[in-house]
């Protein structure tokens, strides 16, 4: 009964200490189950590591005391930079006590180790070699005592929480009625206990996203939107998308995706940021004027009109509601016969005697000259004044120059653009018949109307 009662003391005391608060994300915590050899020989004189303590060590046939069932269990805990604290309990049977045969002596350990882990220096997930130090309490038969322990041991794991462990302790007894003696274990260890702060079913260690619930595809990362695509790279986490995307949406399946598409809903052409132009001439149909023809941006997606037919565009077309050639400018030109009548027609233009004011009977004349001039709206004419060779040079020009200028004015006047126009006196230095007779002086005081060069 009492050896019942100290191996569920060791019990509790283990799973009492399996409660304590982690202190770290990485598996912290490992149980270990298995089966336990006590080994006395040699006996020793009771001093650490006394001569000889090795000798017949691996000696399991004579030596070892060792119990099939399961006889050991521990708990330990990972502290950091590879340290961890674990507290074992274990039964026995004690048969050989080093050179000595004895009567089946009971045999309850209680020990905790302060271990150090070899594995971040190997840089090995699957080889762990330790050393420990610690103490504890072991019982023999009815003899208890405290125990100065050394260890040395490695765990071999088969999967991330699953291992294999193997472990040989020397236990240096602080009384001289227990004896020094080593004691090996072997078992399946289990880690765990790693920490999930999201609760997403992936430990912190393995969780790319430790404060956000994710899915183990995308290592703890969330796909919001259910795409296949991690919200980190999706650039539509809401919107159920498509990976040629990124991640987002694209509804009208134009190949543009919905964020960067002006027409979400309606198929277009990229180059149109996904709006449609069904008469192809570069403007979207929502900003073409006229969508089934094809037109100029310019002219919001319509052709240009020619309204006079002249094959010049309205928008080229400085007359543009007056037939006329493309050579000026969609304009009529101004033929040699219609140059010829408007100086039959200004030929006829009275002055009274020695002035540049016009006869009142020149009215008629003139408005025929006017009629002329606005058919060839943007061309440009020169009145030219004339005169015989009665008088002085000098009074000639004045007077030719004051004639073709009062022409002038009368035409402005009477509504004919003045930017059309210009003014010029030749005097008598231009004559076109001889100035001996009265005829060829008559032929002479003239005002033309030529064509602007």
């Amino acid at each position: 009964m009492k050896n019942l009662s100290r191996l569920m003391f060791a019990m509790l005391l283990v799973l009492g200490y399996s409660n304590a608060n982690a202190q770290d994300k990485n598996n912290p915590w490992q149980i270990t189950i298995g089966a336990n050899a006590v080994d006395a020989f040699p006996s020793g004189d009771g001093a650490p590591f006394s001569e000889g303590i090795f000798d017949e060590y691996f000696n399991v046939g004579d030596h070892w005391n060792i119990l099939p069932s399961l006889s050991t269990i521990s708990v330990s805990k990972y502290l950091s930079d590879g340290f961890s604290f674990g507290v074992a309990g274990s039964i026995n049977k004690i048969k050989d006590w080093g050179d000595a045969s004895v009567d089946d002596l009971s045999y309850y350990g209680v020990d905790g180790t302060i271990k150090y882990s070899f594995s971040e220096i190997l840089n090995s997930n699957i080889i762990e070699p330790y050393l420990g130090v610690g103490g504890g309490y072991t019982w023999v038969d009815e003899i208890g005592a405290g125990t100065l322990n050394g260890t040395l041991g490695f765990n071999l794991w088969f999967t991330e929480n699953i291992g294999f462990t193997i472990q040989s302790s020397y236990k240096h007894s602080f009384e001289d009625y227990l004896q020094t003696h080593f004691q090996h274990t072997a078992g399946i260890s289990i880690k765990f206990g790693g920490t999930d702060t999201d609760g997403d079913g992936i430990y912190d260690k393995d969780d790319a996203c430790p404060d956000v619930a994710g899915l183990e595809a995308f290592n703890g990362c969330p796909d919001t939107d259910g795409d296949g695509i991690e919200d980190a790279k999706d650039d539509c986490p809401n919107e159920a998308g498509l990976a040629e995307f990124n991640g987002c949406p694209d509804t009208d399946g134009d190949g543009v995706a919905d964020k960067n598409d002006n027409c979400p809903t309606v198929a277009g052409l990229k180059a149109l940021a996904g709006c449609p132009d069904a008469d192809g001439d570069g403007v979207t149909d929502a900003d073409d004027a006229c969508p089934s023809v094809a037109g100029p941006a310019a002219n919001k997606g319509c052709p240009w009109p020619d309204t006079d037919g002249d094959g010049v565009l309205d928008k080229d077309d400085k007359c543009p509601d007056v037939k006329g050639t493309v050579a000026n400018n969609g304009c009529p030109e101004v033929s040699e016969e219609v140059q010829k009548t408007l100086n039959a027609y200004a030929k006829t233009i009275l002055f009274d005697t020695g002035k540049s004011s016009i006869k009142s009977q020149s009215e008629a004349v003139l408005g025929d000259i006017i009629k002329i001039l606005n058919e060839y709206p943007n061309a440009k004419f020169t009145v030219e004044g004339h005169t015989d060779s009665v008088g002085s040079d000098k009074l000639n020009q004045t007077l030719s120059e004051a004639r073709a200028l009062s022409v002038k004015e009368y035409l402005t006047k009477n509504g004919v653009d003045e930017f059309r126009l210009s003014a010029m006196g030749y005097g008598e230095s231009k004559p076109i018949d001889t100035n001996n007779t009265s005829k060829g002086k008559a032929n002479n005081r003239r005002v033309e109307i030529n064509l602007a060069k």
